[in-house]
């Protein structure tokens, strides 16, 4: 300790008579420093921050898309009812859809029924095939079935739209025309053409679903004696129902804003549908045949833009139906 305080000492008087030697900091030798190397970020450094640069970038760019599509659409759709003077009240409950005989004629109530008549029933139809594959290939099949099973889901999830209506006009039309009478457009078969196109969708989250449940819990029913179905139906099933539900509404939002395929089935008639083989029109049938024909800025055109906006917050509920489920699971 002695010998410390006295090497301090001498430290302390050689800075005081500024005895220490300064570091050159202007020339390069065995005692200089490089001030360049002290000040100058390294190349990790600079890496790290061109990539917080873009990635801030990016949000930027897609929360600015965000904004402006919302921006547009609501300005467009809100121009019926504040330029025009419709009554929304109107708008909603209206099923006479003629927006170029004048302004009694714009109601959309006809249109929102059938879209969330077909979206529903495909919904109701494609869930109890969608929960049986998922089952199949998480609980019963080898790992080459399911491996199989997952290349024909993807295969389904990559044919286009218009292939689906095409089949659906060529081969679902003419059945139910020959089983059912009428023209054999409507809502039916635009229901069985949306329960193939939501079918792969729900399927691959479902099975996401199953796989998320922890394998302890498979083992401690098992302990307790119940057998592989009940393993199943009492205990997966149910810790898996609300990542299930969300599958469900991922596939239901997939239907509500299919326009090709079930505008090529349904027979596009705007009336109020009054059984499941009548003509009739979604939100979205009506924007693809109809959004060509109309000049903007007039009246058919905002009344289209109005379906549009109708179609905008229908997805944003059915993602905060997502959400709020996924936080009630989470629990």
């Amino acid at each position: 300790m002695k010998k410390n305080k006295e090497l301090k000492e001498v430290v302390d008087q050689a800075i005081a008579q500024q005895k220490v030697p300064h570091v050159k900091l202007n020339k390069m030798g065995p005692n200089s420093v490089n001030i360049d190397k002290l000040t100058k970020p390294s190349k990790e450094t600079r890496q790290e921050y061109w990539g917080k640069g873009l990635t801030y970038f990016a949000i930027l760019l897609i929360i600015i898309l965000v904004v402006s599509i919302i921006g547009f659409v609501g300005g467009h759709g809100l121009a019926t009812f504040f330029t025009d003077h419709i009554n929304p009240i109107h708008f909603l409950t209206s099923s006479d859809w003629d927006p170029g005989e004048g302004k009694n004629h714009v109601g959309a109530a006809a249109m929102i029924v059938t879209s969330f008549a077909v979206t529903l029933l495909a919904a109701i139809v494609a869930t109890p095939f969608a929960v049986s594959v998922s089952l199949f290939m998480t609980e019963y099949t080898s790992k080459k079935g399911a491996n199989f099973l997952q290349s024909v889901i993807e295969l389904l999830v990559g044919i286009p739209s218009v292939v689906y209506g095409f089949l659906g006009l060529a081969i679902v039309v003419p059945t139910i025309r020959k089983i059912f009478g009428g023209t054999g457009f409507g809502i039916l078969a635009a229901t069985l053409v949306l329960f193939v196109m939501v079918l792969p969708t729900i399927t691959s989250l479902t099975v996401d679903a199953l796989k998320a449940v922890p394998k302890h819990f498979r083992q401690a029913s098992a302990a307790l004696g119940a057998t592989h179905w009940q393993t199943i139906y009492k205990v997966v099933l149910r810790v898996a129902t609300p990542r299930i539900l969300t599958a469900i509404i991922f596939g239901m939002a997939r239907a509500f804003g299919e326009a090709l395929a079930v505008q090529m089935v349904i027979g596009n008639a705007v009336l109020m549908p009054y059984n499941l083989v009548s003509p009739s029109a979604t939100l979205t049938s009506q924007l693809t045949s109809q959004m060509g024909n109309t000049v903007m800025g007039t009246l058919p055109n905002n009344a289209l833009w109005s379906l549009a906006l109708l179609l905008l917050i229908m997805s944003l509920v059915f993602n905060f139906l997502i959400r709020l489920v996924g936080k009630k699971g989470g629990k």
